[in-house]
């Protein structure tokens, strides 16, 4: 297990996180990203988007880590924010991230394994 830092607009955050919760994070985001892609390009042919299901992923560990984005309501993966909580026993962060930024980061993590 490595610490994962996450860049937020005014800050970071480093907690504990296993490779192989970064790589079910990482297929989550990417089925997220396809989302987004799908409601991007029906608004680019001016078509109504298909409704797509909001992505919430929960990974309960040494910290509880809960992302949350609702793809129907950005117009590009590019402008998609994510809602981020972290918590354990006595801290509780709750912030929004751009879901560019938490790619970079994962993708970073993950480079070390």
């Amino acid at each position: 297990m490595a610490p994962l830092t996450l860049n937020l607009s005014q800050g970071s955050v480093t907690f504990p996180f296993s490779a192989e919760a970064g790589r079910e994070l990482r297929q989550a985001l990417g089925t997220l990203t396809e989302r987004l892609k799908t409601v991007a390009q029906a608004m680019a042919q001016k078509e109504r988007p298909p409704k797509e299901d909001s992505l919430e992923y929960r990974h309960g560990g040494e910290v509880f880590l809960e992302i949350f984005c609702n793809p129907n309501l950005y117009a590009s993966p590019f402008a998609a924010k994510v809602l981020l909580t972290l918590r354990d026993e006595r801290l509780r962060l709750v912030t929004e991230g751009e879901l560019s930024q938490l790619l970079a980061d994962l993708d970073a993590y993950l480079a070390q394994f």
